[in-house]
């Protein structure tokens, strides 16, 4: 059974840097695809970065230039190096495990980043 949990959440002033950790169990961790997404509150959840198998990443454009997604297969672990934070970017974060040989979806249960101002 594939878990997920996610760490590194916390409060932070405007400007501030936090790095969120994802440690992955149960899967095949370097040939899956990982991806962090955020839901602020009131709001949908929205996608922020991914990162493949081959390491190629992707981001949303809110988050481009200040955040960096990164994997370390011996470790299963998928980071999230948030650096400029704005309070804008105060939400849940969540990791999401994409299994590239079913396509199935496992989420972790999130950690929270408040960003003051």
């Amino acid at each position: 059974q594939v878990q997920l949990v996610e760490s590194g959440g916390g409060l932070v002033q405007a400007g501030g840097s936090l790095r969120l950790s994802c440690a992955a169990s149960g899967s095949t961790f370097s040939r899956n695809i990982m991806a962090w997404y955020r839901q602020a509150p009131g709001k949908q959840r929205e996608w922020a970065a991914s990162i493949g198998s081959d390491g190629a990443t992707n981001y949303a454009d809110s988050v481009k230039g200040r955040f960096t997604i990164s994997r370390d297969n011996a470790k299963n672990t998928v980071y999230l190096q948030m650096n400029s934070l704005k309070p804008e970017d105060t939400a849940v974060y969540y990791c999401k495990l994409t299994e590239v040989t079913t396509y199935s979806d496992y989420w972790g249960p999130g950690t929270q980043v408040t960003v003051s101002s």
